[in-house]
């Protein structure tokens, strides 16, 4: 299987790499099937013939993930991005655990949160009704000592008999022993 992959070949601190077609398994540094250009990251220049990239392409030659990215800044490919790094399946199966344990708290959290504002909602709601039937029942006894105080002044005070006082006639008094 052919590959399109970097090879270095710049200066020391300063990088210059050919863009080189040749099988998957063989060194970078070995004899390549063909230079299809070269690539400078400091100026992020890319000289490559574009025909040649899409022959090779076409018979089955894939690129490595940094050539792959490099051709997609530069136009000559579609498609999305590739990650450069390797997760093995450990850190994977690790890595989504984390990631399923961690929304089970964020759901669980959201639920806790939501039973909260529901029940101060419930709560406002039985304080709000609380207060209506005080007012009501306010209202009521207002309305009912308006009532009982018109039907007093509408009503004339009972008149009382004061019977006149009745004069005690002395008791016969018992001769006195002489």
């Amino acid at each position: 299987m052919l590959t399109i992959r970097l090879s270095r070949v710049g200066k020391k601190k300063a990088p210059i790499y050919r863009v080189i077609v040749q099988p998957k398994t063989r060194d970078p540094w070995a004899k390549s099937t063909a230079i299809l250009g070269h690539y400078n990251p400091r100026s992020k220049e890319l000289v490559v013939v574009a025909e040649e990239v899409k022959h090779w392409l076409e018979k089955g030659a894939q690129c490595s993930p940094t050539v792959w990215n490099i051709f997609l800044d530069h136009k000559f490919v579609e498609g999305k991005k590739i990650a450069k790094s390797h997760i093995s399946d450990r850190k994977k199966a690790t890595m989504e655990k984390d990631l399923a344990d961690k929304k089970a708290k964020d759901e669980a959290a959201q639920k806790k949160a939501e039973a909260a504002k529901l029940a101060e909602e419930e709560a406002k709601a039985a304080a709000a009704e609380a207060a209506k039937a005080e007012a009501a029942a306010a209202k009521e006894a207002a309305e009912a000592e308006k009532a009982t105080a018109k039907a007093a002044a509408e009503t004339p005070a009972p008149v009382t008999e004061e019977a006149a006082p009745v004069a005690e006639e002395p008791a016969p008094e018992a001769p006195a022993a002489e």
